[in-house]
């Protein structure tokens, strides 16, 4: 370690403490904090955020990661320093005044959209988004080079080395599969009842299994823990510390099970990077989409397959002798596998799902491109809707207002999760090539599963991209035909489409 890398360790070290200050004032905001906090915790949180810029921006960091580029460094300190130059060169055109006032306004907006949600009334937050949305182009256009397209560069932010053109090729060719096939399973809907799923599920008992499912796929809790917030998320200090939330509905069994295996697979994720990148600006996982990959592949590819349920379905039948008395293992992974064209994303089923992101990112891409103005939101929504799922939106709430990533200002998010979905397809073929994938999954043995994933994918954090990963895992990039795939045989065996 040279004394150029321990002095600009020094600045890293204040910047990840004022992150994860942040961070836990971000966790707060979402399970416990009084709904009328904000306001005021806006203020504190922006004087943090003004310290974390500080901190980085400023012209002796400079000097060090220049000083550095010359400098023979380790894989793992060319990794930090190379990460650090990019947060450098993004956040050194905006003004550190501006970078303050919209982290206080996204601080403020998540309880503006909340209530606007209530509300069922996106006028209510249409102004706070027209703000944000005029904030994230601004910044954009700091950043923009000669002709670039502002939201290749937000894009970019969340899945290195991806644009609306290789997005634009990936999406095309999942709506040209997923279109035509979900009009085929929508005919065979009804030859698959789950009406079980909809009866009165005792939220404490919910609570239980979740916890046992939780630990069961390998979420350690020494490292972790679960709380409730309305829209179900993971948060990390550090790798030993993981945070994750779930929510539960009565009337609906299936939302908090697989929404806890959902973000038991984030969890996982962030607790299997090696601890001497933690803390670092390559301590977290390389990309939303590989994140979203291992999410998507706990909750889907392992948690609705039978194999899985094979050793515990007696265990989720016991806790519900009642409901599921006359609910074979059979009949309930047809029920949990049902294709039916829905309005909310985060409860869709796999085949419907990728058109939920379609549709925002085709939305994001009108806003950026300046084709629509904040108040045409809705309205494009719905048609959007009619368009690719055929249902229209009853109200903003389950319409427009779904999502929170725009109150924070995540715009070029949501394709990582179709990205992390196709990924999640690809590992999976590629593992039961290597492995009796199956056979472990009825064993109730998932710790080889997790451990080929430790070591190919989670213990790397931040120095490989998803293309890096994935090259050096399987030799070959991130491959869409491999979800296809995936999504055909699964639904054409399942409705009997042969």
């Amino acid at each position: 370690m040279t004394k150029s890398y321990e002095q600009l360790m020094e600045y890293i070290d204040k910047v990840m403490a004022f992150q994860a200050a942040l961070t836990l004032f971000e966790w707060d905001a979402e399970t416990l904090a009084p709904e009328e906090s904000m306001n005021y915790t806006a203020k504190t949180i922006g004087i943090l955020s003004n310290e974390y810029f500080t901190n980085l921006i400023n012209e002796d960091v400079k000097a060090l990661i220049s000083k550095l580029s010359e400098e023979n460094l380790s894989v793992r300190e060319n990794a930090i320093v190379k990460q650090i130059k990019k947060s450098y060169d993004e956040m050194e055109l905006i003004p550190p005044k501006e970078y303050q006032a919209f982290k206080e306004l996204t601080a403020k907006a998540s309880g503006i959209w909340a209530k606007a949600k209530k509300n069922q009334n996106f006028a209510e937050y249409a102004p706070v988004l027209d703000e944000i949305i005029t904030y994230q182009k601004k910044f954009a256009g700091y950043r923009a080079k000669a002709n670039e397209n502002p939201y290749d560069i937000l894009l970019n932010d969340f899945e290195e080395g991806f644009n609306t053109k290789t997005l634009d090729i990936f999406f095309d060719k999942i709506k040209k599969a997923v279109i035509p096939l979900l009009k085929e399973v929508t005919k065979k809907e009804a030859s698959i009842d789950k009406a079980y799923n909809y009866q009165d599920y005792d939220v404490t008992k919910q609570k239980e299994f979740c916890n046992f499912l939780s630990e069961y796929v390998g979420f350690d809790k020494a490292k972790g823990v679960i709380a409730e917030s309305a829209h179900p998320f993971t948060m990390q200090i550090h790798n030993h510390d993981v945070r994750i939330t779930n929510h539960f509905h009565t009337n609906n069994l299936e939302s908090a099970i697989f929404s806890i295996i959902h973000e038991s697979g984030h969890g996982i994720y962030e607790m299997n990077i090696d601890d001497d990148l933690t803390q670092t600006p390559v301590g977290g996982g390389t990309s939303m989409g590989m994140h979203e990959s291992q999410s998507r592949f706990f909750e889907n590819i392992i948690g609705r397959s039978e194999s899985f349920w094979l050793p515990i379905y007696d265990k989720l039948r016991e806790t519900y002798s009642e409901q599921l008395k006359d609910i074979t293992l059979e009949h309930f992974i047809k029920g949990i596998n049902k294709s039916k064209p829905s309005l909310i994303r985060t409860e869709a089923d796999e085949l419907s799902y990728p058109l939920h992101v379609i549709i925002r990112y085709e939305i994001e891409k009108m806003i950026f491109n300046n084709e629509i103005t904040t108040d045409e939101l809705p309205k494009v929504w719905n048609q959007k809707y009619e368009e690719y799922l055929g249902i229209t939106p009853p109200n903003d709430a389950v319409g427009v207002l779904q999502d929170i990533h725009w109150a924070g200002g995540s715009f070029g998010y949501f394709p990582s999760y179709a990205i992390g979905s196709a990924i999640a397809a690809q590992i999976y073929y590629h593992m039961a090539f290597v492995m009796p994938f199956d056979q472990y999954l009825k064993d109730g043995n998932l710790s080889p599963i997790r451990e080929y994933l430790k070591e190919h994918i989670h213990r790397f954090g931040g120095i490989k991209n998803t293309n890096e990963i994935l090259k050096d895992m399987m030799q070959e990039e991130l491959n869409a035909d491999y979800y296809v795939k995936y999504l055909t045989e699964k639904y054409t065996k399942l409705y009997g489409l042969d």
